[in-house]
């Protein structure tokens, strides 16, 4: 199963180091292979979301996010969105704004560069994108989940999560207070938009999700009676469509979202647009599909119970970690450990509590047997 996940990704990955190489000699193909690393880091979290996401879909959407939507996540997130923000930003045409990232302008001509205009327009991104997955990581964290991994904080958060929008409240609060300490005095109004907007994105996509996902399971329970009664098949591909359509639309504004931090980290390394979209896309979001098949395929999620629990958590963190970036440069290491410090604690708790569970069962088998014996 190993070699039949990631096969494609292997493959993908020796192809665009050596299309690098025709691209830029060596220097290029490790440029193009430290991206591919940076994105895998920066994302192993969201395989674990996505995945959580993707158990609930059908056969044939999971087949449209990992085809349709890798092609979203190369093209759309690494290679077109940048060059929008550009095109957008600085009163550019696409042709030029194109131009402008693939050739530096002159010293002294007075033009922002491709990677300044980018830039410039990160307390935007961060606001959109960190106020969409914090949104995500307190609407999981305020809810009262069976399993609890911190549960001398998840159960008095679950507690006090009853009340009614409070993920909003601590939302919208939390956006007032980024815009007023964190962002430039000429920034505060579009930070407050962006963030707004990443409020609303999610509150829109994730409520459609939920609808049409109830009336799925309202719909299959009545197909349900009704095949009993009549003996007949079911037809669930209406509703299974809706569902899965505004799933699919939710996991690729989410994945969008983690994407920012590593877009703009990726000018930290180069500014050039081909070896972004080669490293970061093919390379880098190829990894994360693929990782993403693999925890849905293996069942991982049901064996490390607290994955899960790790994962929002270390979106938690890494969305504080896009509010801090408006104001302070936030190294890409950082945002890459703390998500792997969450989740590989997470698994690691995961271990133990399947240990002590199986330490316990072994105990009470051993019991029963004694008490048979003697009597």
């Amino acid at each position: 199963m190993v070699i039949r996940t990631f096969g494609i990704s292997v493959l993908v990955t020796i192809v665009s180091l050596g299309v690098a190489y025709l691209y830029g000699g060596w220097t290029a193909l490790a440029l193009c292979l430290i991206l591919g690393v940076l994105e895998v880091s920066l994302s192993f979290d969201n395989a674990v979301i996505n995945a959580t996401v993707l158990e609930k879909m059908s056969d044939f959407w999971q087949k449209i996010f990992l085809t349709i939507g890798i092609l979203i996540a190369v093209f759309g997130m690494r290679l077109l969105f940048p060059l929008l923000i550009v095109w957008v930003t600085s009163g550019l045409n696409p042709v030029e704004a194109f131009d402008l990232a693939m050739n530096v302008p002159p010293e002294g001509s007075g033009q922002q560069s491709y990677e300044e205009i980018l830039t410039a327009a990160h307390p935007q991104i961060a606001a959109f994108g960190g106020m969409f997955l914090f949104m995500l990581f307190l609407n999981f964290i305020l809810e009262d989940n069976e399993i609890k991994w911190l549960t001398w904080l998840e159960k008095p958060l679950a507690k006090i999560g009853r009340l009614d929008h409070l993920a909003v409240i601590i939302a919208g609060g939390s956006l007032v207070l980024i815009a007023e300490l964190l962002a430039p005095d000429d920034e505060r109004a579009t930070v407050m938009v962006a963030g707004v907007l990443g409020m609303i994105t999610y509150i829109a996509v994730n409520s459609l999700g939920e609808l049409f996902h109830t009336e799925e399971l309202a719909a299959e329970h009545e197909q349900h009676e009704l095949a009993e009664k009549t003996g007949g098949p079911t037809d669930l591909a209406k509703a299974t469509g809706k569902a899965g359509f505004f799933l699919f639309l939710y996991l690729e504004v989410l994945d969008a979202s983690f994407s920012f931090d590593g877009v703009i980290g990726a000018f930290a390394i180069t500014a050039d647009p081909i070896i972004i979209a080669l490293g970061l896309g093919f390379i880098g979001a190829m990894f994360v599909r693929s990782i993403t098949v693999y925890l849905v395929r293996a069942g991982t999620l049901s064996e490390y119970r607290y994955l899960e629990h790790g994962a929002h958590w270390a979106i938690g963190a890494l969305a504080l970690i896009l509010f801090f970036s408006i104001k302070w440069h936030i190294n890409e290491i950082i945002t890459g450990l703390v998500g792997v410090a969450f989740i590989g604690a997470a698994a690691v708790s995961s271990i133990y509590a399947n240990r002590r569970e199986e330490a316990a069962e072994a105990l009470s088998d051993d019991s029963e047997k004694d008490v048979a014996a003697t009597s």
